[in-house]
This record gives C-alpha cells, structure tokens and sequence, in this order.
C-alpha cells in the first residue's frame, strides 16, 4: 500500500466555471476557494501531511488587472477573516515562490499568517504564490553559486522552496488540461499524475478519495522492476 505523505493541485478551471453559472470569473475563484476549504479538511482527516496548491503562477500576472487584484483580495480577506480558524484546525501555512512583486498589504498578511501557524501540526498546507518552477530552479543555482559549494543533487535540492519537505506522491490537476504549466518541474519526477476534465469548483470529495483509492493500487518502481 503506498503511502501518502504529499499532494500538490493545479486548481484550474476557477474562471471558465463562473462563466459557465452565467456570472462572472470572479465568482468562479470565491466558489474554488470553498472546494479549498473541504479538500484541506478532507486531508486532515486523513492525516495527509502536506497540501501544496497551485494559487497564483508567474504567468498570471498576464490576466487582467482587476482579476488579479480580486484574487489578491480574496486570499487576503480570507486569511484575515479565518486564521484564527486556521490556527484552531492545526493548519501550518508556508508560501512558496517568489514574494517580492506580490502588494505590500498581501505580503505583510501572508507573513502574520506564516509566523502565527508555523508551530501548528496537523497539516502543511503550502501556497504556490507568484510561483513559476523555472524561477525557482534558476535561483536554487544561484545560490549554489553564490555560497561557492559543489553542485551535487542534494545540494541543489536543499535550494528548491520545497526543501525540507517529501517530493508530491500525487499530482491533481482539475479543468481538462494535462500539462504541469511551470509547477513543481524538479518536485514531481515520480510523481503520479492525475488529470480530471471537470472544473475545480465541481471537484468533489467523491473525487479525492477515487484519486487516493487509485493511487494506493499502483506499483511504483522508481526506475526498479
């Protein structure tokens, strides 16, 4: 039986769901960030231990101006509203990627989040924030280079924002597309990968468990036989 100790979701298909009710795209993120809520308690329930979501890409800062200020407002809104919650649920925030293009107000909530949960148990739920895994990959050597030590996978690897952490056992990406979109690139060499047609907001309970159902039937070798 295979353990799980790691799941990172793509969360996709937010915006197309809220379209598709007739409303707007915003609507679709406030909706996904409810189904955010079940999968982190469903994991807890579970003991997963680590929960990496992918919330904001390096990308997306293309999308219009409103929309990202919205999706700003929403993760910050939430966390004012509910970190004692949060805190009471056991969850340990970390975020992961690059912060320092992210708004002043959205920075200054996510470090109180981070250092008001940091001693929390239960679960690590990690928040890929303006995170793009070429970036992350490109500056784990820099700083090889920078702290002048020998360039060994280790190394390299004590150098990735996920460095003290399992790589994923399991990969969900919801919306209908099978690509990683820059997540995780190093992180899920073995990982098992599962891909859903429906969109995020429709993601079910039902789905999740059918995911881990699955994937403790799988015999993964890691390169053995």
């Amino acid at each position: 039986m295979n353990p799980v100790n790691h799941i990172a979701i793509i969360m996709d298909g937010n915006g197309r769901w809220g379209i598709k009710k007739k409303k707007s795209r915003n609507f679709g993120h406030r909706v996904g960030l409810k189904v955010v809520e079940k999968i982190i308690s469903l994991s807890i329930k579970k003991k997963i231990p680590i929960l990496t979501l992918f919330t904001f890409s390096s990308e997306n800062w293309k999308r219009p101006q409103y929309e990202i200020n919205f999706l700003f407002n929403l993760l910050g809104e939430y966390f004012v509203k509910n970190l004692k919650k949060v805190i009471d649920n056991g969850i340990k925030i970390k975020i992961i990627g690059n912060k320092s293009k992210l708004p002043r107000k959205i920075k200054n909530i996510i470090n109180d989040t981070e250092l008001k949960t940091k001693n929390n148990k239960k679960i690590l739920v990690q928040l890929a924030l303006n995170y793009g895994s070429r970036y992350e990959i490109i500056n784990a050597f820099k700083k090889i280079l920078k702290k002048n030590t020998n360039l060994t996978m280790r190394n390299f690897e004590k150098n990735l924002y996920t460095s003290t952490q399992p790589n994923p056992d399991i990969l969900i990406r919801t919306g209908g597309q099978k690509r990683l979109s820059n997540f995780l690139l190093w992180q899920l060499s073995y990982t098992e990968m599962f891909f859903l047609d429906k969109l995020w907001p429709d993601f079910k309970e039902k789905d999740f468990n059918k995911i881990l159902k699955d994937f403790i039937k799988i015999k993964r070798n890691f390169g053995k036989i």
